[in-house]
């Protein structure tokens, strides 16, 4: 799909609907030679939602699709957001090929972030998964007219939309369409298409040399090798700020020899969301960079049962030399994630470090599908992820890691094991707290997004039973505010 820009003094074209937006108790506004029947505008009263379409007397649109922002004093980013996913849902119910959004005015919003918001539910509510499907026609062109200002706004929003795009595409393949290779593939083309970013890529012979035993025992059981991926963006103005992002890829979880339940465990190809959404950090990057520089890892790993695979009570070594009981195999996500924490600290070096991975049921039934828990050991870096969050409506809640949750991840036989005992409960913390071992002294938050990586509530933009592709507006606004 084709996302274009106009100024609002440049020449209309021909498209077959005009989107224009309106606030409560205002009087919507359309472009000089558009008319709609004078009843369609009376009747409209813009409350937040609401929607209109009627066909066009005059100009070159077939339609107009008139959208309610609610009350000016009430609008937000979330808000405006919503509004544009609303007309991308409304044109491909009617099956429409090209859309115009015309905005003149701001509302009292901050035009730069009402560009990019506007933009950003654009893009995101236009995604679907066709790739295994004969084509079906659809939307091919959505088109901005807008103010300078909005449009350098929609500009970042359109990047910063596709690369959550990016990150749910690769959420939503099946597994035997996304494997480890398939990231490394994905990675290395996002690395090709930009001149800021680079990639290494370490297989399992390079990752056995480095000592990284606990990534390596993941992937015993499965015919696809493992690999870490390593991405970086370095900016041509360096602020002299290094920021590391970790994301688990694993490809498809199994469980290994402790294997899941057969129930909905097809959806364990969202395993990988944490990678999916570094991919898509990258993939923004690309197009609208940023001052800081960026590294990001991804663990890729497939985890399966088989006369190889890694059996409970089985002891790996860690890269930072630490021995690891492995009493469940479905704990696999904190093992991957520990010889790439581990490494980013002694290699990389950077100033702050976060992890994002679908690491724990028990953070579902603590916080559901709208919030992603985060912990760590440095409280500005955890505030700054809540902030974001804020900001960008994926929502972030901090979660404790307290002595007692890191106690509880001691083992016997090694240094440490996979999982606390069962009285202890505080699941998403202990999984925390075992990852806090491979950090050192680096400021590290960890996101837990098994709860918002799929499965959200239907925010017009995203939801229902696919990935949402969450981390990715999160992580740039980050970064931003940085």
């Amino acid at each position: 799909m084709k996302f274009l820009q106009k100024s609002l003094n440049a020449k209309l074209t021909k498209s077959d609907l005009l989107i224009v937006f309106g606030c409560h108790g205002k009087k919507i506004k359309l472009p000089q030679g558009v008319k709609v029947p004078v009843s369609a505008l009376e009747s409209f009263v813009c409350s937040f939602g609401q929607k209109r379409i009627t066909d066009s007397i005059k100009g070159p649109f077939q339609r107009v699709l008139m959208i309610g922002l609610g009350e000016s004093k009430k609008i937000d980013a979330e808000n405006i957001r919503r509004a544009a996913a609303i007309a991308v849902k409304e044109a491909r119910k009617n099956k429409l090929e090209s859309i115009t959004y015309w905005v003149a005015k701001n509302y009292g919003f901050d035009a730069g972030i009402f560009g990019q918001a506007l933009a950003e539910g654009a893009v995101m509510g236009s995604y679907r998964l066709d790739d295994f499907k004969k084509s079906t026609g659809g939307l091919k062109k959505v088109m901005f007219h807008t103010g300078e200002i909005i449009k350098r706004g929609a500009k970042r929003g359109i990047a910063i939309g596709n690369g959550n795009c990016l990150a749910r595409r690769l959420q939503d393949t099946p597994a035997n369409k996304m494997r480890p290779r398939d990231l490394v593939r994905e990675a290395r083309k996002i690395a090709k298409n930009s001149v800021s970013i680079s990639v290494k890529v370490f297989d399992e012979g390079a990752m056995k040399k480095m000592g990284m035993g606990s990534l390596l025992s993941v992937s015993e059981g499965s015919s696809e090798p493992a690999y870490l991926i390593h991405l970086i963006h370095r900016p041509k103005a360096k602020t002299g700020k290094k920021v590391c992002f970790v994301g688990k890829g694993l490809t498809f979880d199994s469980g290994g020899i402790s294997l899941k339940p057969s129930g909905k465990m097809h959806e364990m190809k969202y395993d990988m969301s944490g990678g999916a959404a570094v991919l898509g950090v990258f993939d923004a990057l690309s197009s609208i960079s940023s001052d800081v520089e960026v590294h990001g890892l991804i663990p890729a790993s497939e985890n399966l049962p088989d006369g190889k695979a890694t059996k409970p009570g089985d002891l790996v070594t860690a890269y930072n030399g630490l021995k690891i009981e492995v009493l469940n195999t479905d704990a696999e996500g904190r093992l991957i994630l520990a010889d790439a924490l581990a490494y980013a600290a002694k290699k990389i070096r950077p100033d702050a470090m976060v992890d994002l991975a679908t690491l724990t049921g028990a953070v579902v039934v603590a916080l559901g599908h709208e919030i992603t828990g985060v912990m760590g050991n440095d409280d500005d870096l955890t505030q700054s992820l809540v902030e974001a969050g804020k900001r960008t409506s994926e929502m972030v809640w901090p979660l404790p890691i307290i002595d007692l949750h890191k106690k509880e991840m001691k083992g016997i036989v090694g240094d440490l094991r996979n999982i606390s005992g069962p009285a202890t409960g505080a699941g998403s913390s202990t999984g925390g707290a075992f990852l806090s071992y491979f950090v050192g002294e680096t400021p590290w938050a960890h996101l837990d997004i098994a709860g918002s990586a799929w499965g959200a509530a239907q925010r017009d933009y995203q939801g229902g039973e696919q990935g949402t592709g969450v981390g990715v507006r999160l992580l740039i606004d980050y970064l931003e505010s940085i």
